[in-house]
């Protein structure tokens, strides 16, 4: 135990010298990689690497945002040209058809139909004013509501008020007056055994 051979000098003994050396150049060279951290990167992950976008980049999430926000407004108004051009198709055929069928006399009725606009499809001038009427009479209502609550709020204010002055009267030698004092009493009492 006083003195321990290291592991090297006991294989030396054991094995001829070349092994030896060998085997202690292996050891060195691995621990050296292991050191090093393994192989190093190419030179082209190491260009590749500084242009990852992987960070946060508030301008382009905003552009990103945008686009997709054009892209939907312009899927939806195709979405609408598509829906308007099938309905002016089929309400095209049905006046070819109906002009077909009708005879000279019924020409001219013909024509005062194609004159007059199609019932089943309201005009987006017709839908504009139901919904801004909708929503004239709404504010309306609003307001109407507000205007209530504020008057209710105010006469209570009143009642407040005339019932804080008659609490605080006091007498010419400055002793409070009771008989307010007791009324009020009197009325909270009555409230209370009402409900």
């Amino acid at each position: 135990m006083k003195h321990q051979k290291p592991r090297d000098e006991e294989n030396r003994g054991k094995n001829n010298g070349s092994n030896s050396i060998k085997m202690n150049n292996n050891n060195n060279m691995k621990k050296k990689k292991k050191r090093l951290g393994g192989g190093g990167l190419s030179l082209e992950a190491f260009a590749n690497a500084k242009t990852k976008g992987d960070f946060y980049n508030p301008s382009l999430i905003k552009k990103q945002k945008e686009f997709y926000k054009n892209a939907k407004h312009v899927k939806k108004y195709k979405k609408l040209l598509k829906q308007q051009s099938q309905q002016h198709d089929i309400s095209s055929a049905i006046r070819s058809v109906e002009d077909e069928n009708e005879t000279e006399d019924g020409s001219r009725m013909g024509m005062i139909k194609q004159n007059k606009k199609n019932p089943g499809i309201p005009s987006l001038k017709e839908m504009y004013d139901k919904k801004h009427e909708k929503k004239e009479k709404e504010r309306i209502e609003m307001q109407e509501v507000l205007q209530a609550k504020k008057e209710e709020r105010d006469k209570a204010e009143a009642r407040r008020k005339a019932a804080r002055e008659k609490m605080f009267k006091k007498t010419r030698a400055g002793q409070p007056v009771m008989k307010y004092r007791i009324e009020h009493l009197l009325e909270t009492i009555q409230n209370s055994a009402k409900n």
